[in-house]
């Protein structure tokens, strides 16, 4: 077994790409795993013969979220601008980017998930932003959630950092199928309605149904990268409920 926290391969003859999170039980979205991320799509979405990528994991729960640590001052501003720079180049892939989610999937592993296409959820899966509830605010959920749900249901798990189930995630358009078995699902969806297309034109169709919204979503990426770091994380109270969140003790707000 690698301990690499991503494993990567080609299926369905080449045209799939596969990337499993490999560190569970947590599959925490760290330093390293964005590496990994990036660099298996960069090596990978060039390939004319690729036709989509699939993004799975192992253990129960696809991930906890970002390393807390790394968003402390000293730490949070690198962390940010290339996590926000994975999301952005999932966001702008020619190739549909599907997942499979069992279990939790949460704050920058939900923000993994939603710059995807399609989403594909087992039963028990749990889809939730809480970075509010430890003093800061998700960049990527705040600019792609408006933009996958109601904004009213978007702003809602925002502001208030409460999980959705799987069920409640697909009527608000967030999952595209609630299964048994995520993975087969997205095996079958691919096997069924993208396999036998032309790559190239699969290609310019993916760039067409997403073109507004890539655009407007660039736009937020830069003015929320420079609202967190120079705005929220300027506040005592970002720093505290990270810094209470790691000491494992309730946060004390002042209110700046």
């Amino acid at each position: 077994m690698s301990d690499a926290p991503l494993k990567v391969w080609r299926d369905r003859d080449g045209k799939l790409l596969r990337l499993r999170l490999s560190r569970p039980k947590a599959n925490i979205i760290d330093a390293e795993m964005i590496g990994a991320l990036t660099r298996a799509l960069s090596d990978n979405l060039s390939d004319p013969s690729l036709m989509a990528v699939l993004i799975d994991h192992e253990g129960p729960h696809f991930s906890f979220g970002a390393s807390v640590a790394e968003h402390l001052p000293g730490q949070f501003e690198g962390m940010l601008k290339t996590f926000i720079s994975l999301i952005l180049h999932m966001v702008e892939s020619e190739v549909p980017i599907l997942a499979a989610v069992r279990g939790q999937c949460l704050g920058g592993g939900m923000e993994v998930a939603i710059a995807s296409g399609l989403i594909f959820a087992a039963a028990d899966a749990k889809f939730g932003q809480p970075e509010i509830q430890v003093g800061v605010f998700a960049p990527p959920a705040s600019a792609l959630l408006p933009e996958r749900m109601a904004r009213g249901a978007a702003e809602s798990i925002l502001l208030s950092g409460r999980p959705i189930g799987a069920d409640e995630a697909y009527r608000l358009g967030l999952v595209h199928e609630v299964s048994a078995d995520p993975e087969a699902a997205a095996l079958a969806y691919f096997d069924q309605s993208l396999a036998s297309h032309s790559p190239i034109v699969l290609r310019y169709a993916q760039r067409a149904a997403r073109y507004d919204m890539v655009e407007r979503v660039k736009t937020k990426f830069a003015v929320l990268q420079e609202l967190y770091i120079s705005g929220l994380m300027s506040t005592k109270d970002a720093v505290e409920g990270l810094t209470a969140f790691l000491d494992k003790r309730p946060a004390k707000w002042e209110g700046r």
